[in-house]
């Protein structure tokens, strides 16, 4: 018997703890994740790409079809203007100079002759011993002669030069970035001068061609400050310039892009041409301002915290709250067709910075208010640790956190952002990313009506 009484005993205790937890876990509301309101810095910011390269670049060639004799510089050597790089086989050059030179003497020689001849010829006509065509072929003769000579020595001149345009000189100071040649490659310079070597005048300055989306070029202005880094140094960050917005367009894959020439200083060297940078433009930039992650503005409430709100605008409360608006002059207590919007009639009050609810107007939307675009509804638990909400301004976003503004916001203040535990459906709500795409396609606003 006493077993049995121990037994019994032994049950009912347990019940009752099992009820007691049970009854504490049922008055339990659900867990928050908070995200803090935070002071700092924002930047609206267009990414992009390009391509550095110098400023200035020299393509060095030949004017003169010939052999390779002789390199004088490499890849990366530093020249100086009028430093000799290169040089070609002479040998026909020179042969070509020989040639011009003999034609040249001959046509002195025939200067000379056809001249004697027409003076002789001169002085027979005036004498009436010739006629006057014998004397006209005669100064014919002279005058092409003459121009003979001048044709031979325009060769000649012609031969010197090519001779020496078989020695190539830099044209610039500057860094050799490219050789496409080596000693004993004939090169021809028929129609266009080959290239030699690629000379890079400065390459302490560079600049990068970026080309922008038609989407953000309007953000783009000159003399913007730019940042940009690239795959040679992924934990350093570069700085620049934009120094011109190019008009001209171009169309790949029907995206109409333009380029944005970027000036970036490059002093250690550590640049170098045809690198990779992904650029960021600053755009905009509010300085010291109240933030709040993302995650907290793209949070939606569930409907048991929405039954929560709508209680606390219930009753003589939301009586004392309608006569404390309509003494402010606020507007609207619309007096929805349905409870909720009833409920929530004192939203203006609330959106006019007071302490309101949800709703108000027709179908419980906030009466007389129109809906902007730059404003987003945050959920809080107040002092008496009670689920709030509050309607702030938007302002700069970077992608991760956004510049908000309210009467009621404070520094530290902690904004729910998800829910970590309680109903599934709560924590579905609060994490599902598509939640609040459905919930607008269903008629739900941020604040519930």
């Amino acid at each position: 018997m006493k077993r049995i009484l121990i037994a019994i005993v032994a049950v009912l205790v347990v019940g009752a703890g099992t009820f007691a937890f049970a009854r504490r876990k049922a008055d339990d509301g659900p867990t928050y994740r908070f995200v803090p309101v935070q002071r700092g810095d924002v930047e609206s910011v267009v990414t992009a790409t390009g391509t550095l390269s110098a400023v200035r670049t020299v393509q060095v060639g030949t004017q003169v079809s010939g052999q390779i004799a002789a390199l004088h510089a490499d890849f990366n050597d530093h020249v100086r203007k009028g430093e000799l790089i290169a040089e070609l086989d002479p040998t026909l050059l020179q042969q070509a100079v020989q040639s011009a030179q003999a034609d040249l003497a001959k046509a002195k020689a025939d200067v000379k002759q056809t001249s004697y001849l027409a003076t002789q010829e001169k002085s027979l006509y005036q004498n009436h011993t010739v006629t006057q065509t014998e004397y006209q072929t005669a100064e014919y003769n002279a005058a092409v002669a003459q121009a003979g000579l001048a044709s031979a020595q325009a060769a000649y001149d012609r031969a010197v030069q090519n001779l020496k345009y078989a020695t190539i000189y830099s044209p610039v100071d500057g860094v050799v970035i490219e050789r496409d040649v080596d000693v004993g490659q004939t090169v021809a310079a028929s129609f266009s001068a080959p290239q030699l070597f690629l000379i890079a005048a400065d390459l302490s300055k560079m600049q990068i061609l970026v080309s922008v989306d038609e989407s953000d070029i309007g953000q783009v202005k000159q003399g913007q400050p730019v940042t940009f880094t690239v795959q040679a140094y992924p934990n350093r960050t570069f700085t620049g310039t934009v120094s011109q917005v190019r008009m001209q367009s171009t169309t790949v894959q029907n995206v109409v892009n333009y380029t944005v020439v970027v000036s970036v200083p490059n002093l250690d060297g550590a640049l170098l041409p045809s690198m990779t940078a992904t650029v960021t433009f600053q755009v905009a930039k509010a300085a010291n301002v109240l933030t709040v992650n993302d995650a907290a503005l793209r949070f939606r409430p569930t409907q048991d915290m929405m039954t929560q709100i709508r209680a606390r605008f219930t009753g003589p409360a939301a009586d004392s709250m309608r006569r404390r608006s309509a003494a402010r002059g606020g507007a609207g207590f619309g007096g929805g067709q349905r409870a909720g919007g009833a409920a929530g009639a004192g939203g203006a009050a609330f959106f006019g910075g007071g302490e309101g609810g949800p709703g108000g107007g027709r179908g419980g939307r906030p009466g007389g208010m129109t809906r902007r675009t730059d404003m987003a509804t945050l959920f809080y638990l107040d002092a008496n640790g009670k689920l709030a909400l509050m309607r702030v301004h938007t302002g700069l976003s970077n992608g991760q956190v956004t510049e908000i503004t309210g009467p009621k916001l404070k520094e530290g203040m902690q904004i729910i952002a998800g829910v970590l535990s309680g109903d599934a459906s709560a924590t579905a709500a609060s994490t599902n990313p598509f939640q609040g795409q459905q919930e607008q396609r269903r008629g739900f606003r941020p604040g519930g009506f």
